[in-house]
């Protein structure tokens, strides 16, 4: 008898945000989110000794509340803002911390959030139902780890 030993690689993601209005905490929302196909072509190239461009180095806000699928590739009317700080909360997990504080992308009907790559690539995205509405007495603030 042949035993077959298969092991598949899920990347998972968990999006975190906490919503501010004049600084007092209005909203905390913490749910599971997609990781799009785009991010497992960026680790297979990784494990291959391709790192060029391959980081993610930035998190992107936008105006689509249409569900997410694995297909994704990009966020609507996007708002790109670096990421501020990695930390490593458990073996296999990296938590990729962000802001996006009072002065920044007034306007906006937050609907939809994406971990980019530096070369651009959609690594993951979350939706929401109900927009955020971005004024300058409102700042968010959350991390989105992935769990490999």
């Amino acid at each position: 008898m042949k035993i077959e030993h298969v092991e598949k690689i899920q990347v998972k993601g968990i999006f975190a945000m906490n919503v501010f209005k004049n600084g007092e905490l209005i909203e905390e929302y913490v749910e599971n989110n997609l990781v799009v196909n785009g991010a497992r072509d960026q680790i297979v190239r990784m494990i291959a000794g391709d790192f060029t461009n391959r980081n993610i180095t930035s998190i992107a806000f936008g105006t689509s509340g249409t569900a997410s699928t694995v297909d994704d590739t990009q966020i609507t009317s996007q708002f790109v803002r670096a990421v501020t700080g990695f930390s490593y909360p458990a073996m296999g997990q990296v938590r990729i911390e962000w802001e996006l504080p009072t002065t920044e992308n007034n306007g906006m009907a937050i609907m939809e959030f994406g971990l980019l790559t530096e070369d651009g690539t959609l690594f993951a995205r979350r939706t929401r139902a109900n927009p955020i509405y971005k004024e300058p007495d409102i700042s968010i603030a959350g991390y989105w780890t992935i769990v490999l």
